[in-house]
């Protein structure tokens, strides 16, 4: 089959476009953003990438199969050709999943506000150190793992990032209800994607209807320290529901969780039983949560009964995944993060973190309000407290601030709040002044600092321009 791929080059369409080539099909794609990684990986593998739109290119190319993107909408002059012309098939992305791939596994879906990435990459590399051949699809770059997306052997295991952003212009549910799911974390659930959902009710919704096509032979694993999740599960009852967290109530139980400069520890119990202890490099709590949810997911995909059978040794050398947590510059005086953080929550978190394993030092965290939600002023106080809890805060303009008028993030204001606190806030009016102030500052008294850049976005490149300059 000849399958095109309309926005070829986003993250979750170039690795789709990847599984369909590595199952045997022909496969092209357009997009207007023609650039690395994810380029070359296409080129490497044998795909046809045509660059910017042309609605006459289907006309000629006549493909068996049209995948539209989700950044695909009315006026696309692709799209509108496939509407008007009705000569060719056209599917979503997740359908395109659905249909000719996980409709015949046995699927891990990883859904949740935050840690889908990181979780569904530690469930992937649990199963296949456990002798499983499974395949995976990772809305990131996996650094223990030899690519984002593997079709694993025929009819075995696939674990797959669940999201519940929208599908397409033309399907608004969310993307996870066409992953069929044979066992679904959980992992949280909060208020996110505003420009989708009205608020966290809306939200609980969608995340109602995913479990609802959980089979009977599945499970759900739950994040039982998350009061929006044990609501969400409380009225389960057709399929087996496994809880995960800190709390003794729960299935699976994180005790005696450290943390310290190098790393972390903690024990996995189930059911009341010592699963085994790991010890890792990876920061915080909520990784350790992460890691558990990861097990109990999937330990229950290959063992029902008991998924303790699964070994928990890989996790020990579990590295992570790029973006998240990443350490670029690692000096005595000197600590360089990146992020993918975008949410209050995920802030917070790591904020917390860093501030235990690096207490001798300041805490200054960059912030670029970028996606979707964090540009607009919808979660604006709930990110000033986060970021309180970082010694020095630099705060970037707000991604595309000329289109949110008075809806956009106010940098200026949440840095007067920090500053108001005793802490210093910084708004430089751009990321190349945000880069020359943080160099001054970091400087200007000799004191250790751990700098950690949170963004979901390039940061104006210069994430790696400090690093560099630092190294």
């Amino acid at each position: 089959m000849r399958i095109y791929f309309m926005g070829v080059c986003g993250t979750a369409m170039g690795n789709a476009a990847l599984l369909m080539r590595a199952l045997g099909h022909e496969v092209c794609g357009s997009d207007s953003g023609v650039y690395p990684p994810m380029s070359d990986h296409l080129r490497a593998a044998g795909v046809d990438i045509l660059e910017g739109w042309d609605a006459g290119r289907l006309e000629r190319l006549k493909p068996d199969l049209v995948v539209v993107g989700n950044v695909v909408s009315r006026g696309h002059p692709e799209a509108e050709w496939l509407l008007e012309a009705r000569s060719q098939p056209y599917v979503s992305l997740p359908e395109l999943l659905r249909t000719r791939l996980l409709n015949e596994r046995r699927n891990l879906v990883v859904a949740g506000t935050h840690g889908k990435t990181t979780t569904t990459c530690m469930a992937a590399v649990l199963l296949k150190a456990n002798g499983a051949d499974p395949g995976w699809l990772v809305g990131g770059i996996p650094r223990d793992l030899p690519d984002s997306s593997h079709p694993g052997a025929q009819g075995g295991p696939f674990v797959i990032e669940g999201d519940e952003y929208d599908t397409a212009f033309f399907d608004k549910r969310s993307k996870f209800i066409q992953y069929l799911p044979h066992v679904l974390a959980v992992n949280n659930c909060e208020f996110d994607h505003a420009d989708i959902f009205r608020d966290l009710d809306d939200v609980l919704r969608t995340f109602s209807h995913v479990l609802r096509v959980v089979p009977r032979d599945g499970a759900v694993v739950a994040n039982g320290d998350d009061a929006h999740v044990v609501g969400l599960v409380k009225d389960v009852s057709w399929a087996p529901v496994a809880r995960v967290g800190v709390g003794a109530a729960n299935d699976a139980v994180i005790a005696d969780f450290q943390e310290s400069p190098t790393g972390s520890s903690f024990t996995l119990n189930w059911k009341g039983k010592v699963w085994g202890r790991v010890k890792w490099a990876l920061p915080g709590l909520f990784n350790a949560r992460n890691a558990a949810m990861a097990a109990v997911s999937a330990g229950l995909l290959l063992d029902a009964k008991d998924p303790t059978k699964l070994k928990l040794e890989a996790l020990n050398s579990f590295q992570g995944v790029q973006r998240r947590q990443q350490v670029l510059v690692d000096r005595p005086d000197l600590t360089v993060i990146e992020d993918f953080g975008h949410h209050p929550t995920a802030l917070d978190l790591t904020l917390d973190s860093l501030r235990a394993r690096y207490p001798k030092h300041r805490l200054v965290a960059c912030f670029e309000p970028r996606s979707n939600t964090a540009a607009r002023k919808v979660m604006q106080e709930a990110f000033r407290e986060a970021l309180k809890k970082a010694d020095e805060v630099f705060l970037a303009p707000p991604h595309r601030a000329d289109k949110l008028g008075e809806e956009r993030f106010d940098s200026a204001g949440v840095a007067a709040a920090i500053a108001a606190v005793g802490k210093k806030g910084f708004a430089p009016a751009s990321n190349d002044a945000l880069l020359a102030e943080l160099t001054a500052l970091v400087k200007s008294d000799g004191s250790p600092r751990c700098v950690v850049f949170f963004s979901n976005g390039a940061f104006g490149g210069i994430i790696s321009k400090f690093a560099r300059s630092q190294s």
